[in-house]
């Protein structure tokens, strides 16, 4: 089956579905991150932790920030890497308030592992494009979320949606 490529000159990419293509690239990408990190007892958010998390000295509110999770999330995320024996939650020196998050040696052990994955996953989706497109696609997106699409717009309706 050959699927036919929309015409990306600079007229013609204002017509294609860009709100689409990148909505499928990045659920696509999502679903197969997933997959692979739960090979090793993982999700997408767990590892966004860990890979924060490794600096070391950063609290649950910086982390929260970091890996751009709610306070909620955060906490149930935190307490399925603490379970899992992967993190461990101590108070701030600073402010008892606080709580810092710090990797075990497992956490540490799964951080690496789910990193190799990630690199591989990563490598082998830009591997399907030229070499020369490559450099132009991830420089390309890194500016539009720096800038243009850097803050959603405020709307009554969230365009996520909630699975059932």
């Amino acid at each position: 089956m050959t699927t036919t490529r929309p015409d990306l000159s600079v007229g013609a990419a204002a017509q294609a579905d860009l709100a689409f293509l990148l909505e499928h690239a990045g659920h696509v990408l999502a679903t197969e991150l997933t997959a692979r990190l739960a090979e090793v007892g993982i999700t997408q958010r767990g590892y966004c932790v860990l890979s924060k998390a490794i600096q070391g000295d950063r609290t649950q509110v910086k982390l929260a920030e970091l890996c751009q999770m709610d306070k909620t999330t955060m906490v149930v995320t935190l307490d399925e890497l603490e379970k899992a024996g992967l993190v461990e939650r101590q108070p701030s020196p600073i402010d008892r308030r606080a709580r810092l998050v710090s990797l075990t040696d497992k956490g540490l052990e799964t951080q690496v592992k789910a990193k190799r994955i990630v690199v591989s996953v990563y490598r082998d989706v830009l591997g399907a494009l030229p070499e020369d497109e490559r450099t132009g696609l991830v420089n390309g997106l890194i500016r539009l979320v720096d800038d243009r699409l850097s803050t959603p717009m405020e709307c009554e309706r969230s365009p996520r949606r909630r699975r059932k």
